[in-house]
C-alpha cells in the first residue's frame, strides 16, 4: 500500500521501550520498532525519531529531591542512551542513520543543525534527535513538536505503551472512554496526559496532526503510515 505520509516524526516514549520486568531496554521491542521503521523507509517515507528517556530517568519525579535543572539535564542524557540503542538496531539491519543531539557531544553524535538534518532525511537516512530541545523545563514532547515544525513533517506519530488516548487511565479504570478523534483544544481543556500543553499548542499553531498509538501492536507503525485508522488522531 502506498504510504499516506511523505515525512514523519515518530516520538517514542522511554516507557514504551521498557520490558515487562522494568528493565530499561527491551531489545525485542527495539528490534520490532527498527524492523517497522526500515519497512516504511523502504517505501520512501522520510523518518525522524525523538526518543524519551523515562525508562532510565524521569527528572520531574525527583524534582522535590534535587535541583530541577540538574534533573532535566540528566533526563536529556538518558535520551542519548536510547537514541544510540535505536541507531544500533537500525544500522545492524542495514539502514543508515544519524543521531543529532541538542547538547554537543561530538564523539558520539552530530550536533543538531536543521539544514543538515533535512539533507539526511532527503537522502533516506533516519535522523534520531536526542537531548530534547537542549533546555531544562521542556519535555521531549515539546522537542517532538519543535522538530516536527522545523523539519516540515506531515505527521507526528506518538508511539506509547497505551494504544490510544483515553479520558482516564485504562490500566486503572476499565470504563475509561477511548477517543478515535479529538481536537487539540479538547486535549488541553480535558487535561489529558497525552503530550504537555506546550507541545500540543505548538502542533496546533503549526497545523501538525498527531496520531497516538500502541508501539507494541502488530505492524502499528506501518499501519499508521499507510493511513489506517488506529489509535487516536489529534488535529
Amino acid at each position: 500500500m502506498e504510504p499516506k505520509y511523505k515525512r514523519v516524526i515518530m516520538k517514542i516514549s522511554g516507557e514504551a521501550l521498557c520490558s515487562e520486568k522494568n528493565h530499561p531496554l527491551d531489545f525485542d521491542i527495539v528490534a520490532n520498532v527498527a524492523d517497522q521503521i526500515i519497512a516504511i523507509a523502504e517505501q520512501g517515507v522520510e523518518v525522524g525519531i525523538i526518543v524519551g528517556g523515562g525508562n532510565i530517568w524521569r527528572g520531574a519525579r525527583v524534582g522535590a529531591h534535587m535541583d530541577r535543572t540538574t534533573a532535566d539535564y540528566m533526563g536529556m542524557l538518558a535520551t542519548v542512551i536510547n537514541a544510540l540503542a535505536m541507531q544500533d538496531a537500525l544500522e545492524e539491519k542495514g539502514l543508515q542513520t544519524r543521531v543529532q543531539t541538542a547538547i554537543e557531544m561530538r564523539q558520539i553524535a552530530e550536533p543538531y543543525i536543521r539544514r543538515k538534518a533535512m539533507k539526511h532525511l532527503e537522502k533516506g537516512r533516519v535522523v534520531i534527535f536526542a537531548c530534547g530541545t537542549g533546555n531544562p523545563y521542556f519535555s521531549t514532547d515539546t522537542a517532538a513538536a519543535l522538530r516536527a515544525a522545523e523539519m516540515e513533517v506531515d505527521l507526528i506519530m506518538l508511539a506509547k505503551n497505551v494504544d490510544a488516548v483515553y479520558d482516564s487511565d485504562p490500566k486503572t479504570n476499565p470504563d475509561a472512554k477511548r477517543f478515535e478523534y479529538i481536537s487539540y483544544m479538547d486535549v488541553i481543556n480535558k487535561g489529558l496526559a497525552v503530550m504537555d500543553n506546550t507541545a500540543i499548542t505548538l502542533c496546533m499553531d503549526n497545523h501538525i496532526p498527531i496520531i497516538v498509538f500502541g508501539v507494541n501492536e502488530k505492524d502499528s507503525i506501518q499501519r499508521v503510515v499507510s493511513g489506517e485508522q488506529i489509535g487516536t488522531t489529534i488535529k
